[in-house]
């Protein structure tokens, strides 16, 4: 079904080339066809994961498709859209572990009462997540800070710097832990897996992992150029587009993933899947787009992302925390997951458009 949506990709290059002031149909058109190249990138990626375990398919899970999301910040990062970047970010981590695991705890709840996984790894990647959303709060006080003193403005950036590479690190150990040491804790269980995986060849995968990557940065690419007049256009704050709209249409292929693993009753690879991508963007995207800001962007990028970006990880975390620490799942968590997603997404939908980022 998801297949007649790629029509949308040659309409988008039309409009972009032959009508290039239509920006709202432009915008509506990339974000259309972003959804099919991101479920054709999941599929290569799970063939890919089938062949290797629920560890290193659940990070190659997460890694590819996390491609959509950072491809889609270089290209607002190259534009200066610092803005829509930080709230792309905070965007990603919140809808990976309230929307994407929620919508996969209910959906994996209707099918099984009780659903199991690893909470001593759920712990650890929980615990990664409270690290990441420390190192948001501090450059945010000190950018609050620098407002009484201004000498500690220049200091935002160095700090930014420092932590973002204190974070790579922590990923890498994390990486080392979870693959190496203590990877039977994100091993999973395939034991209730009844359904057989009908195995692409190895190059079929690679070969449209490259193609879906290729056209989603084309089409990324043409999105960004539309964000700021369509959001004119709908009413809306650059904001709730980078938060809500960018972050959905980036977790697109987690999304797909995510829900069939849980229906397939291997709710391990779900968290892995959900929670290891929020892991991915917090600790290794987020730190590379701010080193990268130093060299491609117009002016550096910092991590002091606003009061309220922050705080809804940090909440965000909080809950999923709760959630996911006991090694069960039922429906009812997966409803009061996608809740608070809702809650945050009428929060900031009514952010007045003038408001400043």
């Amino acid at each position: 079904m998801l297949n007649w949506l790629l029509l949308c990709i040659p309409l988008t290059l039309a409009l972009e080339y032959l009508a290039p002031q239509q920006h709202l149909l432009i915008f509506l058109a990339a974000a259309v066809s972003i959804i099919p190249l991101a479920g054709w990138l999941g599929k290569a990626t799970e063939q890919l994961a089938e062949r290797c375990g629920e560890g290193i398919g659940g990070l190659l899970n997460a890694t590819f498709g996390n491609a959509t999301e950072l491809i889609i910040a270089i290209a607002a990062l190259r534009a200066g859209l610092h803005d829509v970047v930080k709230a792309s970010l905070a965007g990603s981590i919140i809808g990976n572990i309230l929307l994407v695991l929620g919508a996969a705890m209910f959906c994996g709840g209707l099918r099984f009462k009780e659903q199991h996984f690893n909470s001593e790894g759920a712990r650890a990647e929980a615990s990664l997540l409270t690290l990441a959303a420390i190192a948001l709060v501090l450059p945010a006080v000190y950018m609050t800070r620098a407002q009484e003193v201004p000498e500690l403005l220049g200091k935002v950036q160095h700090l930014s710097n420092a932590i973002s590479v204190v974070l790579l690190l922590a990923y890498g150990l994390f990486l080392y832990y979870s693959l190496v040491t203590h990877k039977a804790l994100f091993a999973g269980s395939r034991e209730n897996d009844s359904e057989a995986v009908d195995l692409w060849p190895m190059g079929k995968a690679i070969a449209i992992l490259a193609v879906a990557t290729g056209l989603i940065a084309w089409v990324s690419e043409i999105l960004v150029g539309a964000i700021e007049p369509s959001a004119q256009a709908f009413g809306l704050s650059n904001l709730f587009i980078g938060v809500f709209v960018v972050a959905i249409l980036g977790n697109a292929a987690e999304h797909a993933t995510a829900i069939t693993a849980a229906l397939k009753n291997r709710m391990d690879l779900a968290l892995s899947i959900a929670i290891g991508s929020s892991l991915q963007v917090a600790l290794f995207v987020a730190p590379v787009l701010v080193l990268a800001s130093l060299v491609i962007g117009p002016q550096p990028m910092d991590l002091a992302f606003t009061a309220g970006l922050t705080l809804t990880v940090m909440l965000s975390v909080l809950i999923t925390s709760q959630v996911a620490g006991d090694g069960r799942s039922d429906w009812l968590k997966g409803v009061q997951l996608l809740a608070v997603y809702l809650v945050f997404g009428m929060a900031f939908f009514f952010i007045p458009v003038t408001s400043a980022p």
